[in-house]
């Protein structure tokens, strides 16, 4: 079972700091907890957008945005030359030529004209489930 965690200062377009979720690996799934994407703001509970998974079995971290109640994960890498993306609001950006996706992965904007890899997800009560 793998284990990673770690808080880091973003320059995203909502100015909220990137977070590097707590996950476990479950045999080909990352399990995440979905109290990952809660937070104390004062002593008022905020929620997420989406929540970094830097597994090593990537190259690249894994996004997993929530909307309403369903979940999607991309691969945080752009399909033109393999720069890491940027993420705000429900755009992910390429930060080498520009290229934008929107938040299921399609190419909005060029260079890039392949979609984001994505990961098939599944949810219960309590987690996320990527597969990979």
């Amino acid at each position: 079972m793998a284990t990673a965690g770690l808080t880091i200062a973003g320059s995203l377009a909502s100015c909220a700091p990137t977070y590097f979720a707590k996950y476990s690996i479950d045999g080909n799934k990352i399990k995440i907890s979905k109290s990952e994407f809660v937070y104390l703001k004062g002593e008022v509970k905020k929620e997420r957008d989406f929540i970094l998974v830097q597994d090593k079995s990537q190259k690249f971290p894994i996004c997993l945005k929530k909307e309403n109640d369903t979940y999607t994960a991309l691969l945080m890498m752009c399909t033109h030359r393999s720069c890491e993306l940027n993420v705000g609001g429900r755009v992910y950006t390429c930060p080498c030529h520009g290229s934008e996706f929107d938040s299921h992965g399609d190419v909005i904007t060029g260079p890039a004209q392949t979609s984001l890899k994505s990961f098939k997800t599944e949810s219960d009560e309590n987690h996320i489930y990527i597969y990979i």
